[in-house]
């Protein structure tokens, strides 16, 4: 697998025939070969994650299909309006928290799973050609110094139902929030998540263009048992072989 993180929470995953880039809305994309498969899958709603704008590229890719979660649901007088290119229209798919589905892609069998997020949308889990992806979106443990007790315990069992549902599960490579606008928590959800997968490399994500976050991550006494798996991104358009 080729990986190429674009921007915020967008990564692109390229396979021999297939491609698939989570959760673009800006940035410099790499240049696919027009005969390959280009999967677009967005998390949800917030334009930090999906803008209508991303239907635009079916002008480009003629093999390309969206999947939306369905928080982003768009009806065609909507895409009119919004001026979509009319060549996407049949393209795109749409899917709800705890749902499964299977694509064909590049000529074999995509899975896809998701999970529900504690923001909006949803979280993906895919399985294609052997190999395992996760994409958090914005399921994250989005606890705030000053929350009250209440909050704190609301968020904290409706992030750690989710991920245990994956626990002891294998992927081959995860992307996950590390947002440091969470100060000394900006680390929980991450180390949760590594604490209970068998995840072979992680990329850290919706980390606020501080990129200086994933060296903090490093030093984490807590990191210890997973930091070589951590994949430390320096710039955006970064490829990683894995």
């Amino acid at each position: 697998m080729k990986i190429t993180y674009i921007h915020h929470s967008s990564f692109s995953i390229e396979f021999s025939n297939a491609v698939f880039l989570f959760d673009y809305y800006a940035g410099e994309l790499p240049e696919y070969p027009r005969e390959k498969d280009i999967f677009v899958l967005a998390s949800h709603k917030h334009d930090d994650h999906f803008r209508v704008s991303v239907l635009s590229l079916s002008e480009i890719y003629p093999n390309i299909h969206f999947l939306l979660s369905k928080d982003i649901r768009m009806n065609r007088a909507y895409l009119e309006r919004k001026k979509v290119p009319a060549s996407a229209y049949d393209k795109i798919s749409y899917i709800g928290k705890n749902s499964s589905a299977e694509f064909m892609v590049g000529g074999s069998v995509l899975q896809v799973e998701t999970l529900a997020s504690t923001d909006e949308g949803v979280a993906f889990l895919l399985a294609y050609e052997g190999k395992s992806l996760y994409h958090a979106g914005d399921l994250n443990w989005w606890t705030w110094i000053g929350e009250t007790e209440a909050e704190y315990e609301d968020m904290t069992r409706r992030f750690q139902t989710e991920i245990q549902k994956m626990e002891g599960r294998h992927f081959d490579a995860a992307f996950v929030p590390l947002d440091p606008r969470q100060e000394e928590r900006y680390w929980w959800g991450f180390d949760y998540f590594m604490r209970k997968t068998d995840t072979d490399v992680v990329f850290p994500m919706h980390f606020q263009m501080d990129y200086m976050v994933m060296d903090r991550l490093l030093k984490e006494t807590a990191s210890e048992p997973y930091r070589h798996k951590i994949k430390r991104i320096r710039k955006e358009g970064e490829t990683f072989s894995c």
